[in-house]
């Protein structure tokens, strides 16, 4: 079959903050980077004004941020106000993201949230975000249980422990396994470190990454950037070696679904949102349970998860049981968390198919060929909003019909162009002829 060439839409260059919403099918777009945890009373006000002031559909992404959609010019500033006045801690400007359970998590090895507020604080006082591309984003991840190895960012703060304390690795450019390692810095240089490396970015010009700047010159001038705050000197704590092994490698250290031991002796329990969305309904009804387990907040977790903040523990199952009633993942082999599809038609206005209602049923189809390592990306287009990492199978909706492609993102080529109706099973037949493939390697 001839694979017709495809155009490729114009990817936005800004984020849809809650002052400057993004239009698109369903009406405008807002999103909210919480810091920190939100309380149970402010995320049920939440819910409410979604759904008063738009669609009641309320998303988490794959990078932790919270989407609410169907807003419209007239209901867009007075959900603004709504939430102003809940008083819920979000960023405004570079997106500096932390650990799930920064903070709070018995394991981390350093508090990554007053790390990234000294950071906030640094820039606030500076011009800096002002001059930085707009998807610039940091991440800081403190060593806890739950890391951000997965998360691509231009500067990357990751926790160790070393020889004589705590250090700061510090990258550039792409998430564990691929971003470019420039050294270790003490904890007390990081919001140095991290600042020096955003100049470079910033006097590149309002459209520098750090990941092109790195395919196009190299890494000296960041190493250069930070070199006197390097420790030279500085290595793995002994006995640690396979510890940062696995890290760099970005490997996960634990899944986000489940149960998590907390500083304070209580829960935090990790429910997903079967293909990043719910709606308020089914959260409110979630929030109902989580209160009647004890817990007191919530946090937007990287991959789609919501967790619920201080648990008791003897309650997580009961918990658990009601989140899987109305709708949410609770188990970590819930074949839903291996298919990541965006909002697709007629949600989205870019989209050529609906990708989110057709999500459901290929997870079905998928169930029995998907294995720990095998994802599904269904793109309305080939933006690839939903999953910026190769997939194993990628399905993008085209205007000629449903383009396959192997292990690459929605840009690359496809294999092969069925329609909607073939697709199930296209799919299944492909996954079918894979595990072939696998059995007899």
């Amino acid at each position: 079959m001839t694979v017709p060439a495809r155009a490729v839409p114009h990817r936005r260059g800004a984020c849809p903050g809650l002052s400057a919403p993004m239009p698109t099918g369903d009406g405008l777009l807002v999103r909210l980077i919480p810091i920190g945890t939100i309380a149970l009373s402010a995320f049920a006000a939440l819910c409410s004004a979604a759904r008063t002031h738009g669609n009641g559909v309320i998303e988490i992404t794959s990078r932790g941020s919270i989407q609410l959609r169907g807003l419209n010019a007239a209901s867009a500033p007075r959900f603004a106000a709504d939430i102003a006045a809940l008083g819920i801690a979000a960023q405004d400007g570079l997106p500096i993201l932390c650990n799930p359970l920064a903070g709070l998590d018995a394991d981390e090895i350093l508090d990554a949230g007053a790390l990234a507020a000294a950071l906030r604080r640094a820039l606030a006082r500076g011009l800096r975000a002002a001059q930085l591309a707009p998807k610039v984003s940091v991440v800081i991840d403190g060593g806890g249980a739950l890391g951000l190895d997965a998360i691509a960012a231009d500067v990357r703060l990751c926790a160790e422990k070393i020889d004589g304390g705590t250090g700061l690795r510090v990258g550039v450019g792409g998430n564990a396994e691929s971003a470019a390692q420039l050294g270790i810095v003490t904890p007390e240089h990081g919001v140095e470190a991290a600042t020096r490396l955003l100049d470079v970015l910033a006097q590149r010009g309002c459209d520098a990454r750090a990941r092109n700047i790195l395919a196009s010159e190299g890494i000296a001038e960041f190493r250069e950037a930070i070199g006197d705050l390097l420790i030279t000197s500085a290595r793995p704590r002994e006995g640690d070696d396979s510890e940062l092994h696995y890290r760099l490698l970005g490997n996960e250290r634990k899944v986000a679904i489940g149960s998590h031991r907390l500083r304070d002796g209580s829960l935090a329990c990790g429910i997903g949102l079967a293909f990043g969305h719910a709606d308020t309904t089914s959260l409110e009804r979630m929030i109902d349970a989580a209160q009647a387990a004890g817990a007191s907040g919530a946090r937007a977790a990287p991959g789609r998860v919501l967790m619920i903040i201080g648990v008791a523990p003897e309650t997580p199952a009961a918990f658990a049981a009601i989140a899987e009633q109305n709708g949410f993942i609770v188990r970590a082999d819930d074949p839903r968390r291996r298919v990541v599809a965006c909002a697709g038609a007629p949600v989205c206005a870019s989209a050529q198919i609906a990708a989110r209602a057709i999500a459901p049923h290929i997870a079905e189809i998928a169930a029995p060929h998907i294995d720990g390592a095998l994802t599904i990306h269904i793109s309305g287009c080939t933006k690839g909003c939903a999953h910026a990492a190769p997939a194993a199978l990628t399905v993008v909706g085209t205007p000629e019909g449903c383009a396959l492609i192997a292990n690459g993102f929605a840009r690359d080529a496809p294999f092969a162009l069925v329609s909607a109706n073939d697709l199930p099973g296209a799919i299944a037949n492909y996954l079918r002829e894979q595990k072939h493939r696998t059995s007899h390697v």
